[in-house]
């Protein structure tokens, strides 16, 4: 009876200790609950460098540990297209590992990105709003239409309900003809449009309390952030980081601060200076089929090119296709340098090829979509800014064939610079039996040296000025000692 009661007393004992091991682990989460808070900074311009910068950044910590994307806001906005593609980035994850903090404004663009975040949370004195779509005109920022505005307009309608915001609340802030109502009810209280307060229902009509007008007809909702919090978008007004976590409850294992690395800034950089990069790049190309050998303007302007299209690559707008036709460019313009005389339909060709790759690489899609009118708007903008550069190359290249290149040769020793004809002799082997003004027909275009034809003998010449292609006229203008040089001609020798 003994033993028995003591195998009793010490099966209870030990149960009473699982039970106790089983409490202990319930009542004493903290390490399952811990998150690693990943700090991303949205500042500045909202651009494909942004958008790639946030995508490096989310896709590189998605494999940490129960992570936190905490967005640190402070930008006016900027492009649609760009802004979009962070907001996609940022639905692919899961909801509740996201929070926006905006440091001190998202505005436009930025409003967008802030509630793609499964929370908003904002700092003292900080404001969130005004996204409506603007073009710049001759007058200044001018505000894009309905057509513009009813998508946008829909995409935060879609991410106020996801993130249980009051969606009409949200599409004021796209567009400034909408009214909106506060309706307090006795046991509940809405936003509403006056399209909706038109429709809704009477006997609904009869209990409202108050009603009264957050959003004017004419103006874009933009709050700060004690509004944000009163009209149900921001979680908290908060100090900074450390205070956000505080206030939230977050059991913050690791606060991990991202920052650019020098290659982003740097395709940031060459985003900023493309239209430049392109001028130079299109005007190399062409100076360096009109002159001999290979030189600074081709390895310039190719150099340039290959930036312009590599900083469009690593934001993600330039792919395999627009290096197709960069490629196919520049073959065709190596042809024309190097296997067909003169510039004609080929060089044409070329550039074309070159200019529409550089084009494309600019966007992210070939032809616009009716849905997304911002692609036409961005197309037209890239079309526009594609004629500027190619009008300022050949304005670069005009300067360049007037003013500077026949004085080369008196700074710059070299093939075709200098006088490298001096000691040569004619292809004959004959001795000289030319005179100024004997007429001929060039047989190897003249870049400015090449070959030409006096009475059935082939001579080395170098053209005076101008470049002389294959088959035209030339008159002999000076020859000393061994050095011929020419003029174009219309009488044939």
């Amino acid at each position: 009876m003994k033993t028995l009661h003591i195998l009793i007393t010490t099966l209870l004992l030990h149960f009473s200790l699982a039970l106790c091991g089983e409490d202990s682990t319930i009542t004493n989460p903290s390490k399952a609950d811990e998150q690693t808070v990943i700090v991303i900074p949205v500042s500045g311009e909202v651009d494909p460098a942004m958008a790639a910068f946030i995508g490096r950044a989310i896709r590189g910590h998605s494999s940490v540990e129960n992570p936190l994307f905490l967005l640190e806001m402070d930008t006016f906005g900027g492009r649609v297209d760009a802004a979009l593609n962070i907001v996609d980035t940022l639905l692919t994850i899961p909801k509740g590992q996201s929070i926006a903090y905006v440091k001190k404004r998202a505005i436009s663009a930025g409003a967008l990105i802030a509630l793609a975040c499964s929370k908003l949370t904002m700092k003292n004195n900080t404001t969130i709003g005004d996204c409506a779509p603007l073009t710049m005109g001759q007058d200044g920022p001018k505000m894009l239409g309905e057509k513009f505005q009813s998508p946008l307009r829909a995409k935060f309608r879609a991410l106020a309900k996801r993130n249980n915001y009051p969606s009409t609340l949200a599409e004021s802030m796209v567009t400034a003809e909408i009214t909106v109502f506060k309706i307090v009810l006795a046991d509940t209280t809405f936003y509403v449009d006056s399209l909706g307060l038109q429709d809704m229902e009477p006997s609904l009509k009869a209990k409202i309390k108050t009603k009264k007008t957050v959003v004017k007809k004419g103006e874009l909702l933009t709050m700060d952030d004690v509004e944000a919090q009163e009209l149900g978008f921001s979680s908290a007004s908060v100090d900074g980081v450390d205070d956000l976590i505080d206030k939230l409850g977050i059991a913050a294992k690791e606060i991990v601060y991202i920052e650019e690395s020098w290659s982003e800034k740097f395709v940031g950089f060459l985003g900023s200076i493309a239209p430049l990069l392109l001028i130079l790049g299109l005007a190399g190309v062409y100076i360096e089929t009109k002159t001999p050998g290979v030189g600074i303007p081709g390895i310039v302007g190719l150099l340039c090119l290959v930036l312009v299209f590599g900083g469009q690559y690593m934001v993600g707008l330039a792919n395999y296709t627009e290096m197709l036709l960069l490629l196919i460019g520049l073959l065709l313009l190596a042809a024309e340098v190097f296997v067909i005389p003169g510039f004609g339909i080929t060089g044409i060709a070329g550039i074309a090829f070159i200019a529409i790759g550089m084009l494309l690489s600019f966007q992210d899609f070939v032809i616009p979509k009716p849905e997304m009118p911002w692609q036409k708007e961005l197309l037209v903008k890239n079309l526009f800014m594609i004629m500027i550069s190619v009008v300022s190359s050949v304005s670069l290249i005009v300067i360049f064939f007037i003013f500077i290149f026949p004085h080369l040769s008196k700074v710059v020793s070299g093939p075709y610079l200098s006088s490298t004809l001096a000691n040569s002799s004619s292809s004959s082997g004959t001795t000289l039996s030319l005179s100024v003004g004997d007429n001929g027909i060039v047989v190897k275009p003249l870049r400015p040296s090449g070959m030409a034809k006096f009475d059935d003998r082939v001579y080395d010449v170098i053209a005076d000025g101008d470049m002389i292609d294959k088959d035209e006229s030339i008159t002999i203008s000076d020859i000393n000692g061994n050095r011929i040089t020419v003029l174009r001609s219309k009488k044939h020798g």
